[in-house]
């Protein structure tokens, strides 16, 4: 009997299910109602949906809810710091089943070496990782990445069927001046009927309207109403992401409450492992509280995603679809009492009911290459008749920072960190070829009143990035990450103080989950102990390098003018 054969025999109740779902109460995103019948499984897939089909096995739901399982559009697992397995233990539990990943941390790093790294990792997951191609490896010029991966080397990748398309094109000014590597990009996921996703924070007007135009189908960096609506009236899809330095749910409620949300979907983007465990189920649980339709939030985190991405028989509880579900109580929790993948049982009232010990993802080679450093390079020298410096100020909770001029601190002719009025030192140090690049700079938002902090983790380049109140620190933080192959510190006094460390392209660890989550909590009380009032101080430094958003960033070329997007004088 062929596999066609044997799900019509089952549909038509002439042959026994796998499995039969009794008496669920059905989250139909196909036509927006919720019903009760009973869902019929076999091989993995949904068979039919109605009442009084018989299974080899059944279990009653006695009224539980039915929905399909969600679906994160847009996550770079480097950021949660975990093996991908143990990403897969935190997520799947809540909810979810599959993710779209763009791994353009690790491709910074180590290039179509990541990214297969990413997919050998994944590929025999209870969770289908599907992948974009990282469209801007490096994001920009503006910065040293480990790898530069043109059209040419996305082509020997692009027919994967794991892979969905071209991940976000964070040079949208390359896009509107019609740059030709760049223009490639987006015409080689077009010519493969692919999606392209966006990036383009505050874009409008005619620009929007060329971005558009090219081909870019999706954005994931809109913060408000106006800005959403404008690019969904342009045929957009929103990516409404909840991540751990960036929430922009709320402010975007008013848009999910008002316009049609078909064109929305939930993703989480960056998160740190703390964050995981509730995933895309605490987005849906936070937009119904604030007064989206349930079956509205539920069809965000699941059909509207697998539509926009083309992946085939996934996003509904329907025939023929695979049976990726979830059963929970009720519509204020969401918090799954089952998740099944393929009609397996996965997990069970917050718990995997699987092992997931055996997946063990393959070696990589150390990525720490930082050009001997001396003390002396991280001073500043104030330029004759020059008193005021350029600050980067941080935003709580956004990506976004803000310029502003200071009075500069002078130290026998040199430029200092200002503990008094929180302006510190910052550091990036090119740390994949050896050139030798460190640009400096002042930011302000902290609140460190001695010591330092480091990481090897700085988007999207990941350069090694560090913030102190003093030289002898910084200096000792960078030396201590390169013997460890990349990581999170903080010092003082020339002492470690905590340490995570991330071997696998100074991005992840090869710890458990509980494990890396606990030194991350511990290294978050030991920034505190030394005056940080960022609640989540690497997260937020990590972003100070992401050249592409506004206003004003730093690499290891130096200060960086995003809305001229070029290097800018520190001095003024």
């Amino acid at each position: 009997m062929t596999d066609i054969e044997k799900i019509i025999k089952v549909s038509s109740n002439k042959t026994p299910a796998d499995l039969v779902l009794k008496n669920a109460k059905l989250i139909n995103v196909l036509s927006e109602e919720i019903y009760e019948t009973d869902i019929a499984i076999t091989d993995g897939k949904i068979a039919g949906i109605s009442k009084g089909y018989k299974g080899k096995k059944e279990i009653d739901l006695k009224g539980a809810y039915v929905s399909p399982s969600f679906i994160d559009g847009h996550v770079h697992l480097e950021s949660g710091m975990l093996l991908p397995s143990e990403f897969a233990k935190l997520v799947i539990p809540s909810g979810t089943t599959t993710v779209v990943a763009d791994p353009h941390e690790i491709a910074n790093v180590m290039g179509l070496q990541g990214i297969s790294f990413i997919r050998e990792a994944t590929k025999d997951l209870p969770l289908d990782v599907f992948i974009m191609l990282p469209s801007c490896v490096p994001a920009t010029k503006l910065e040293t990445s480990g790898v530069d991966l043109n059209c040419y080397d996305l082509a020997l990748l692009i027919d994967a069927p794991w892979v969905l398309g071209i991940a976000e094109m964070m040079n949208f000014p390359g896009v509107v001046n019609c740059d030709k590597e760049v223009l490639s990009k987006i015409a080689l996921g077009l010519e493969k009927h692919k999606r392209v996703d966006g990036h383009a924070p505050s874009l409008s007007g005619k620009d929007l309207n060329a971005y558009v135009a090219s081909g870019v189908a999706s954005d994931h960096e809109c913060t408000d109403p106006d800005e959403a609506i404008e690019k969904i009236r342009l045929g957009m899809y929103i990516m409404i992401r909840e991540a751990t330095g960036a929430r922009d749910l709320e402010p975007l409620i008013p848009v999910l409450k008002k316009y049609n949300t078909r064109k929305c979907i939930f993703v989480t983007d960056d998160r740190h492992p703390k964050h995981l465990k509730k995933h895309i189920s605490g987005m849906v649980k936070k937009s119904v509280e604030l007064g989206v339709d349930p079956i509205k939030a539920i069809q965000m985190a699941s059909l509207n995603t697998a539509e926009y991405f083309k992946i085939p028989n996934t996003g509904a509880i329907a025939p023929g679809y695979n049976a990726d579900i979830l059963v929970f109580d009720d519509l204020k929790t969401f918090d799954p009492k089952m998740v099944f993948k393929k009609g397996k049982l996965v997990a069970q009232n917050g718990q995997m009911t699987i092992d997931m010990t055996e997946f063990k993802p393959p070696e990589l080679r150390g990525s720490v290459n930082i050009k001997p450093l001396k003390k002396k390079d991280f001073q500043i020298k104030i330029p004759k008749s020059k008193n005021k410096i350029k600050v980067i100020n941080v935003i709580p909770k956004q990506l976004i920072t803000k310029l502003s001029i200071e009075e500069v601190k002078n130290e026998n002719g040199y430029a200092v960190s200002d503990t008094t009025n929180d302006i510190l030192k910052i550091a990036v140090i090119e740390r994949h070829k050896a050139t030798g690049n460190i640009g400096l700079g002042f930011v302000k938002g902290f609140g460190l009143k001695s010591g330092a902090i480091a990481s090897t983790i700085a988007h999207d380049s990941h350069n090694m990035i560090i913030i102190g109140t003093n030289d002898e620190d910084m200096y000792y933080a960078a030396n201590q990450l390169v013997k460890s192959q990349g990581g999170k510190i903080i010092v003082e006094n020339g002492k470690t103080l905590s340490q995570l460390e991330l071997p696998i392209a100074g991005l992840i660890s090869n710890k458990p989950a509980e494990e890396v989550m606990a030194k991350l909590q511990e290294l978050e009380q030991t920034a505190a102990d030394i005056g940080c009032k960022i609640n989540d101080p690497f997260m937020s430094m990590a972003f100070l390098s992401l050249s592409v958003i506004p206003e004003i960033k730093i690499t290891d070329k130096g200060l960086i003018d995003v809305s001229k997007f070029k290097v800018t004088n520190l001095f003024v």
